[in-house]
């Protein structure tokens, strides 16, 4: 879940009650954005849609990991606030300045800001329906990442239809969506299938690896913001499956031990009696057993093309790949010989 906060936390989460028991007067001059009274805080703001339904198995699904240094916003700004509600945040933040005896003469720029025409008038209430005011927000399940506070300037308004101002990073744009997209899905968790089994691998007998057909499909999470007019989609496609037998005492099938995806969604071959001597077209053959060294952690690495599509932008562009694993402790024996 994304929790909203403001451009001052110190000064108490920019004057927000979320128990106050005021009404939810609704803004003229536009659908206005979601929440209200129902939960006692008459800020309501503008929130992300998340369609989720084209993603990943829920709990049997791992979050992607990207393989570079890549991550997705901590933090951004985005439409939050009418004109109506946005006065009443105000004022209570206000309220709490002139308070303070050091903090009246920032209660006095902060009115002059957004009430007295420096730059604002009477916080744009005659321009209700005609856009927002943005606020910052954070991603909650990153809230002890000091990056969330890169997103700390004061509040600021977007008139419908027009772009962020460039100077703010990770304003909230259709790739941004995309990127807090990335963030959310969820692929496959599924072992490979071994022959020999794990438990029971062979020196030098060549052991077949493979997924079933369907297994590894595409991904994908929607964001949009209909306020503002803004969606993105961001797909995840498996394009690999790499083996790592865990020892450098291995031959790899192929050599580089990269399995490749099947059109159906399938990796690799399924063994059949009969083909024990053969070379898999996706394996491997331990070369020495564990019985000195314990199990060696065979890991099945599926890599995934990522990329978006989204307002404005209907050719796919590319995220960093990203990466999910799973690993196996194999335990590998001599094949004992008979002597007659």
């Amino acid at each position: 879940m994304l929790q909203a906060h403001g451009p001052a936390l110190a000064q108490g989460n920019n004057g927000r009650d979320d128990n106050s028991n005021e009404s939810d007067s609704e803004e003229p001059g536009g659908s206005g954005p979601s929440g209200g009274s129902g939960n006692g805080n008459i800020y309501a703001q503008v929130e992300i849609v998340w369609d989720e339904t084209r993603n990943g198995p829920g709990g049997d699904g791992g979050a992607v990991s990207p393989v570079s240094d890549w991550e997705p916003p901590p933090c951004w700004y985005g439409p939050a606030y009418h004109p109506g509600k946005f006065e009443e945040l105000a004022r209570r933040v206000w309220f709490t300045m002139v308070h303070d005896p050091d903090g009246r003469d920032i209660a006095s720029d902060f009115m002059d800001k957004y009430s007295g025409g420096k730059p604002y008038h009477d916080f744009n209430r005659d321009k209700a329906g005609e856009g927002y005011w943005w606020d910052d927000f954070y991603d909650k399940n990153r809230v002890n990442d000091p990056a969330i506070f890169d997103c700390m300037e004061p509040w600021f308004w977007v008139d419908t239809g027009d772009p962020p101002p460039v100077e703010y990073e990770n304003a909230v744009t259709p790739e941004v969506l995309a990127e807090l997209a990335y963030d959310r899905l969820r692929l496959p968790r599924d072992e490979a299938t071994l022959r020999p089994a794990a438990a029971n691998q062979k020196v030098n007998l060549p052991t077949w690896v493979w997924l079933d057909e369907g297994t590894f499909r595409p991904v994908s999470v929607s964001a949009s913001i209909p306020e503002i007019g803004i969606e993105a989609t961001t797909t995840a496609r498996p394009v690999g499956l790499h083996i790592d037998p865990g020892t450098n005492d291995a031959e790899l099938y192929p050599e580089n031990g990269v399995c490749r995806i099947d059109d159906d969604g399938s990796i690799g071959t399924p063994y059949a009696p009969g083909r024990s001597e053969e070379t898999p077209p996706c394996g491997l053959t331990y070369l020495r057993s564990t019985e000195s060294t314990g199990p060696y952690e065979l890991t099945a690495t599926v890599t995934w093309e990522i990329s978006w599509t989204g307002t404005g932008q209907t050719d796919p562009v590319r995220l960093p790949d990203g990466v999910f694993d799973a690993t196996t402790e194999v335990e590998v024996a001599e094949i004992q010989t008979v002597v007659r």
